[in-house]
């Protein structure tokens, strides 16, 4: 039995994590779920976005289920990651529909812990500052899960991503220690990108990659415009992994715009909790969700409008269980 902690948190991701449990009930796997509260709602409700007790359910769960986070992100999610020691953010890229936006596949791994997402700025007399940390610890430690990561999913390239010619000193420090890095995995192939061209080469040479490796911010931003390449933010996962814990999100936010309507796409958190199975070292039932999820979309009949049907949030996500 795994002990699962869910947070649904805000807008759309109480829909979409109500979906995903549907789904993840099919499985012939025994999970004990305990249910958190986190997010705006929550600060409305006792004072605080991120309560103590989430934060210890959370840290004594063999996974953390998380659906989405409003105004509140950088005290829920952000903090939430910190606090579970999460050092890589692993966004894939991968196109569920080949046919309509060609055979895309690739990692974006992503320092979790630092950069400008520490969170440090001050305001000043005239103006304000924030400051961007990046260590070689750090740095060392998410480039070593890349070139892993390569090894393990039979990847042959992993390339760095950076701002080296400005920030030469920050990301000088990233683009060396990955080189360094390097030299460990001679088998495979380590190229890199200024951050700048690499986003134009994700929209004129997206087969090119196999694994990105960045840090926080970079790794953000070019996570979403790799989700414009295979059909929106609705169809991204991601895990956040540390050496103790592991935290599975879909990559959008919590779109109080569509909130309430039941027209969310669930894929993203479905596949989020993939991720979180094969974390789990449930891969067998991982990929058959996944082939199903593929299935679905690609009939397109039982999915939600965004994917060009007129299936509720609720009734894709119970389609998929039914074909498991």
């Amino acid at each position: 039995m795994y002990n699962i902690a869910v947070i649904p948190g805000d807008g759309i991701g109480k829909e979409v994590v109500e979906a995903t449990l549907t789904v993840l009930n099919k499985l012939p796997i025994e999970f004990n779920y305990t249910h958190l509260v986190a997010g705006d709602a929550c600060k409305d409700d006792c004072g605080v976005a991120l309560p103590q007790e989430t934060i210890d359910v959370a840290k004594d769960s063999d996974a953390v289920l998380f659906g989405a986070a409003g105004e509140t992100a950088a005290d829920v999610i952000v903090r939430l990651r910190q606090e579970l020691n999460t050092f890589v953010n692993l966004r894939p890229v991968k196109s569920l529909e080949p046919e309509k936006y060609g055979d895309i596949d690739f990692m974006i791994v992503r320092e979790n812990t630092e950069d400008l997402y520490i969170g440090d700025e001050e305001t000043t007399n005239d103006g304000a500052i924030a400051r961007k940390r990046i260590t070689k610890k750090a740095s060392e430690k998410i480039c070593d899960y890349a070139f892993k990561y390569a090894v393990d999913t039979n990847r042959s390239k992993v390339t760095a991503v950076h701002k080296a010619n400005v920030l030469k000193v920050t990301d000088g420090l990233f683009r060396d220690t990955f080189f360094d890095i390097a030299k460990n995995y001679p088998d495979i192939e380590a190229n890199d990108f200024y951050v700048d061209a690499t986003a134009m080469y994700l929209i004129t040479n997206p087969l090119d990659f196999e694994v990105i490796v960045t840090s926080n911010l970079y790794g953000d931003i070019l996570s979403d415009e790799g989700a414009g390449l295979v059909g929106g933010l609705g169809m991204i996962p991601s895990a956040n992994i540390g050496d103790d814990n592991g935290l599975f999100e879909p990559v959008h936010g919590s779109a109080p715009d569509i909130a309430g309507q039941g027209i969310a796409n669930p894929v993203a958190t479905i596949l989020s909790a993939c991720m979180m199975l094969d974390y789990l070292g449930e891969s067998d039932y991982a990929r058959q969700v996944e082939k199903v999820v593929i299935e679905v979309i690609n009939e397109a009949k039982t999915v939600t409008p965004d994917l060009g049907g007129s299936a509720s949030t609720q009734e894709m996500a119970e389609y998929i269980a039914s074909k498991l």
